[in-house]
């Protein structure tokens, strides 16, 4: 049965079709149709009673569902009306919210559009004015170029031409292949000409586009602007080019340069791309040259001189033959103008014996205090300190260490110095130092000034140091002589300005000067290897100024100066003359005394660096070669009878590592001496280590440690370290090792005489001598000779010695004994047995 109570057919009745717009960046957008669906909700509509709704009456109480009054359902049916209203307000409002939101996405799509359009316009309107700036200039160089031409053409002629004879020939061949005359401009080009001279007058008469103000594409030129009337014109820089040509043809420059004969320095050996520097040709042309001489070498390859000579030869050039010893040439002293010279802080070396002091007084007049940092209180290093005196003058000191050990030290410090201060004390007078000194400053021809020291002690003597001076031919002031003589007390600092005075005095005297201007030339006065900083030199700069950036070469080592610190720890960027500074940036430890000398470049350094220590190397190998095998024999056979004790040294500065070898060196006799195997500065390393394992030597450290790593090894392979700080504590215990490896001395002690006086034979026993001990006492254990008519015919021991027929161990003198060597039977009345003990006695160096 068909239903017809009004419903309506089941279907999609509730969807619709509805738009999404989606935006993207950069201000994409794009529409979407989606389909859209609502939610149906079923509302029933009033009726009447007696009509149906749903398949129920609502009148009717027996239709309705069971339970439901008409108020309830009236309840029902306004909730349901209610929640409707809601959820079309939602719609509404959701809809007003996404209305908004695109609009405001609109607007913002819309402004940075504004913004982008703005740019563009802006960047648009730069480059129409840059083009339009080219445009003008071009223009004017036209113009330009077209004056020079009709200035340098005639007048009239009968057919235009073209104005570059390259682009005629073209046109003349074009003209040949494709049978067209060249006499002149073809018609398409008499009317491009004639369009562009057309164009050209519109725009000075103002009209076109120029006219209009629309001048985008006015900075560009057309083909027929680059075109004249003979064709296409040539460029600018063309033109400039042909006129060069023609200015240098006519001063006659256009010929090609003849090559030049150059003078080639050619030392021993050479490397190939260095020769080719030297000249001035291509390292390829050179290598080539080389090849067709067969020898296949590359451009980094070493030559030897001959091979180099045939190549300058070929090329042209003249060789020059150097020896290596040239190289040196470049730091050769050079007379300085006395115009240049200005004058310079004296150099003071204090000098004397140790104890003396010395490093007291400087301390006293720099208003520090060095002797206490000092182990032991002596000075075991060389310093270098500049003093401002109260005039205000600067004067330099060097502080000499005045121990035994270090004379070298004493030396040098001499060498360097303009003024030597030789410290005395008043107490002790002239001692072996003391004399040490006099003879370096004498050495060295240097003027001295005798400081008598302590004079604030009882015991102060300063008449006995003055005529004691007197045996070493130092004449003083007050004995008619010229050496300035200053009662001093580092102590109290009584006549520490008299003394500064009378160095001034004697400085001003020798008119010190140097030349500032110059490359700098220093000593090294001292040099170490510093943990953090590298290798260090103390460096007393005496001519020239040392520059931050200077390279030099000191010895057989080189480098770049890469800082200059001052004698008060401050970094400097400069060091004139008398100006003590340590140097950082050497790749080497240098030797203490060495010279600094600044060159030019790095390749010169290196050169003279790499040629010094050849020669070193040379020197060493020639004083091993000029030994004969017979003096090796008999070298080696001498020191099979002398006992070594080896060594390996490590100290904190060189200075300090050279006064202890030469200390080393001395100890010994012709039974026992003290080996270094090697020496050095810085920390001991485990290289260290592996060389005293392998030559059995102990490792001396002097004021240095060993590192971790060497400890380790130094323990595992049984390597003695032995730590000194005080150089004379040091000698003394290798003095000591020393002496335990000779052999001890065998005295004997002559305790008895006995004469025999007859000879019994005692089977079992052999002979027995009767004897009578005429002096001292006979004992059976010491050792007996058997002289006869005062000579040893047999030493040996006793066999036995009786007292009647007793055993005993002694006879005194007046007994009489029996006596019987131990396998000797020659034995006569009248022979005498001397009797002695043997006592071995350590012998010490």
């Amino acid at each position: 049965m068909n239903d017809t109570d009004g419903k309506k057919p089941l279907g999609l009745g509730g969807a619709r079709p509805g738009s999404v717009k989606q935006s993207f960046s950069h201000g994409r957008t794009k529409n979407v149709v989606v389909e859209t669906k609502r939610k149906k909700v079923v509302v029933p509509k009033a009726a009447t009673p007696g009509q149906k709704t749903g398949g129920h009456t609502v009148g009717d109480p027996s239709r309705r569902p069971a339970g439901i009054s008409d108020a309830e359902m009236e309840r029902r049916l306004a909730a349901l009306r209610a929640a409707k209203a809601r959820e079309s307000e939602e719609i509404a409002q959701r809809a007003a919210e996404e209305k908004a939101r695109e609009e405001e996405r609109e607007r913002r799509r819309a402004e940075i559009e504004a913004k982008e359009r703005e740019e563009r316009e802006r960047e648009e309107a730069l480059r129409l004015k840059h083009e339009e700036e080219e445009r003008k200039a071009r223009e004017e160089a036209l113009r330009a170029q077209k004056k020079e031409e009709v200035r340098a053409k005639p007048a009239a002629k009968t057919a235009p031409q073209p104005a570059d004879p390259a682009a005629a020939e073209a046109a003349a061949a074009r003209a040949e292949t494709k049978g067209v005359t060249t006499v002149g401009p073809r018609k398409t080009d008499r009317d491009r000409d004639e369009r562009s001279h057309d164009r050209n007058a519109d725009a000075r008469n103002g009209k076109g586009k120029a006219a209009t103000g629309d001048n985008r594409r006015s900075g560009k030129l057309s083909l027929s602007e680059i075109e004249g009337e003979g064709g296409r014109q040539r460029s600018l820089a063309a033109m400039k080019r042909k006129q060069e040509k023609a200015r240098q043809k006519a001063n006659g420059f256009g010929q090609k340069a003849e090559k030049q004969a150059r003078d080639v320095q050619l030392p021993e050996t050479i490397v190939v791309s260095e020769l080719a520097n030297r000249m001035a040709e291509r390292a390829a042309d050179v290598v080539k040259a080389l090849m067709k001489m067969g020898m296949m070498v590359t451009a980094n390859q070493t030559i030897d001189a001959d091979t180099a000579e045939l190549v300058i030869e070929e090329f042209g050039h003249k060789a020059v033959r150097v020896s290596d010893s040239d190289v040196e040439q470049v730091i050769d002293q050079v007379e300085d103008a006395p115009e240049n010279l200005l004058p310079r802080p004296p150099i003071v070396t204090i000098m004397g014996h140790v104890d003396h002091g010395k490093t007291s007084l400087l301390d006293a007049i720099r208003h520090t205090s060095v002797v206490s940092g000092e182990a032991g209180g002596i000075t075991q290093h060389i310093g270098a300190y500049q003093v401002k005196a109260s005039n205000g003058a600067k004067i330099t000191f060097l502080d000499t260490p005045g121990h035994a050990a270090f004379t070298s030290m004493r030396a040098r410090g001499a060498q360097v110095t303009d003024i030597v201060v030789l410290v005395v004390a008043a107490d002790d007078s002239v001692m072996p130092q003391t004399i040490e000194a006099i003879n370096h400053a004498r050495a060295a021809n240097v003027p001295m000034i005798v400081a008598i020291n302590k004079i604030d002690k009882p015991a102060a003597n300063a008449q006995k140091v003055r005529t004691e001076l007197l045996q070493y031919e130092v004449v003083v002031e007050e004995m008619g002589g010229e050496v300035q003589t200053v009662e001093v007390s580092a102590k109290t600092g009584l006549g520490l300005d008299k003394l500064l005075e009378a160095i001034a005095l004697q400085a001003e005297i020798l008119e010190l000067k140097a030349n500032p201007a110059r490359a700098a030339q220093g000593a090294v006065i001292e040099a170490k290897l510093d943990v953090g900083r590298g290798p260090v030199a103390t460096v007393l700069v005496q001519n020239g100024t040392l520059h931050r950036g200077d390279i030099f070469v000191v010895g057989e080592q080189w480098g770049k100066v890469r800082a200059l610190v001052n004698d008060k720890g401050e970094r400097v960027e400069e060091a004139g003359p008398s100006v003590p500074v340590e140097v950082l940036g050497i790749n080497g430890t240098p030797e203490a005394g060495d010279v600094l000398n600044v060159v030019e470049t790095e390749a010169q350094a290196r050169e003279i660096a790499d040629y010094r220590i050849k020669a070193a190397k040379d020197k060493r190998a020639a004083a091993g070669a000029a030994t004969t095998l017979e003096q090796l024999m008999a070298k080696a056979k001498a020191d099979e009878n002398v006992a070594e004790l080896s060594v390996v040294v490590k100290a904190d500065v060189q200075g300090s590592a050279e006064a202890i070898v030469q200390a080393l060196e001395k100890i010994g006799n012709d039974e026992v001496r003290v080996r270094v195997i090697h020496s050095g500065v810085g920390a001991i390393t485990e290289s260290d280590i592996g060389l005293a394992e392998a030559s059995h030597a102990p490792v001396i450290g002097f004021n240095v440690r060993a590192n971790a790593p060497a400890r380790a090894a130094a323990n595992q392979k049984g390597v003695e370290i032995r730590y000194y700080s005080i150089i004379y504590d040091l000698v003394d215990d290798i003095k000591a090792a020393a002496s335990g490896l000779l052999k001890n001395e065998v005295r004997e002690n002559f305790i008895g005489y006995a004469a025999i006086k007859e000879v019994f034979k005692v089977s079992g026993v052999g002979k027995v001598a009767g004897c009578l001990v005429t002096e001292g006492v006979a004992r059976r254990s010491a050792g007996v000779r058997l002289l006869r008519d005062n000579v040893v015919i047999h030493e040996g021991t006793l066999k036995t010695l009786k007292r009647f027929k007793d055993e005993v161990k002694e006879v005194p003198s007046g007994q009489e004994c029996g006596m019987a060597f131990e396998n000797y039977d020659d034995i006569r009345p009248g022979d005498v047995i001397e009797i002695f003990e043997r006592e071995e006695i350590e012998r010490s160096l």
